[in-house]
C-alpha cells in the first residue's frame, strides 16, 4: 500500500471537516483535487474509505482504522522534521477547541492559570461550532473540546463509543442592547417587544445553530446585520445598530455602551457548557488542562 503524507493529511482533514468541499477550503486545494486524492487513497488501500452522502462525507470502518494510523504516522513525520532541524523538544502539548462564545471568557483566564500552575504544558486552541469541534475530537485533531448544549441536552453526536462529557457551567441567555437605545435603563423586556426589533445574527443552519435572534421569537425576525465575530456583534450593539442574543457569561467583557436585559413573556433559555474528550485513559497534561477549564468556568 503506497500512501503519501500529503494523502494522509487529506484523509484527516476530510474526517474532521465532514465534506470534500470544506476539507479543500481548509487545505487551500480545489474540491476536485481533494476528490482525486480521496480516490487515490481508496485505490491504494484497496477498500472503500468514504461514505458519500448528500449532506457530506463520513469515514467507513476501514477509513476510521486508517485514520488512527494516519495520525500516528503524521505525528512521527512532524517529530522527524523537528529533530532534523535541531528544534528543541516540545513541551507537553494539549490541543483545545472552544465554541465561539466560550473563548473570550474562558480562554485567557485558563491560560493564565496554567502558566502559573503548569508552565510545562503548552496549549494550542481553535474556535469552532459544537458539531465541528465534535468531529475534530473524534478524528484526533484536538484533545479537549468545550461544547455548547441546549435542552434536552442530548449527546453531541451519535457515534460510538460515547464521548466523556463533564458539565462545567449552565448559563442563561439574555439580550444585549445599547445602553442609550430603545431599551436603555431597563433590566427586562417582553418577548412581544422584540418582534420588530433590528437583530444582529450569526448565519446558521439546522446542523450548526448559532446565536442571534431570541429562540422561539414570535413572528419573523428582522435581521439587519449578520456577523460571526462576537466583537463585531457587540460593537454594533454599542453603536445602536441592533440587538443580539448572548449568554450572560459574556457580560464581564461587554464593551462600553452595551447592557443586558432578560426576556419576559417567554420561557427562560439556558445553555449548558460541556467539556468533552474521548473516552478511556488520558494523559496528566490533558487532565490538568481540563481541571483548569472547569475551575475557571465555576468561578
Amino acid at each position: 500500500m503506497d500512501l503519501s503524507s500529503a494523502n494522509l493529511r487529506v484523509l484527516c482533514q476530510i474526517a474532521e471537516s465532514g465534506s470534500f468541499t470544506a476539507a479543500a477550503a481548509r487545505l487551500g486545494y480545489t474540491q476536485s483535487a481533494v476528490s482525486r486524492q480521496a480516490l487515490a487513497l481508496e485505490r491504494g488501500a484497496g477498500v472503500t474509505l468514504f461514505e458519500r452522502h448528500p449532506d457530506g462525507v463520513r469515514l467507513t470502518a476501514p477509513g476510521l482504522t486508517l485514520l488512527r494510523y494516519a495520525r500516528t504516522i503524521l505525528e512521527s513525520v512532524d517529530a522527524a522534521e523537528r529533530d532534523l532541524k535541531g528544534e528543541p523538544p516540545r513541551t507537553e502539548l494539549v490541543r483545545v477547541g472552544m465554541f465561539l462564545s466560550a473563548g473570550p471568557v474562558l480562554l485567557p483566564a485558563t491560560l493564565a492559570r496554567l502558566a502559573d500552575v503548569a508552565p510545562q504544558i503548552s496549549v494550542t486552541t481553535r474556535e469552532g461550532t459544537t458539531p465541528a469541534l465534535t468531529r475534530a475530537l473524534r478524528t484526533g485533531s484536538i484533545d479537549l473540546a468545550v461544547l455548547s448544549s441546549r435542552p434536552p441536552h442530548r449527546p453531541p453526536d451519535g457515534e460510538s463509543p460515547r464521548l466523556h462529557l463533564t458539565t462545567v457551567q449552565d448559563t442563561e441567555l439574555v439580550v444585549a442592547v445599547s445602553a442609550t437605545g430603545t431599551f436603555a435603563g431597563r433590566t427586562a423586556v417582553h418577548a412581544d417587544e422584540l418582534v420588530d426589533a433590528p437583530w444582529i445574527a450569526t448565519p446558521s443552519s439546522n446542523a450548526e445553530p448559532l446565536l442571534g435572534v431570541w429562540p422561539g421569537l414570535p413572528g419573523r425576525a428582522r435581521i439587519v446585520h449578520g456577523a460571526r465575530d462576537w466583537l463585531t456583534k457587540l460593537r454594533l450593539v454599542a453603536g445602536g445598530f441592533g440587538i443580539t442574543t448572548v449568554p450572560d457569561s459574556l457580560a464581564p467583557i461587554f464593551p462600553p455602551g452595551v447592557t443586558a436585559v432578560r426576556v419576559q413573556g417567554a420561557p427562560p433559555e439556558f445553555r449548558r457548557v460541556l467539556l468533552a474528550r474521548l473516552p478511556g485513559a488520558t494523559t496528566p497534561a490533558i487532565t490538568t488542562v481540563a481541571q483548569a477549564i472547569t475551575a475557571i468556568a465555576g468561578e
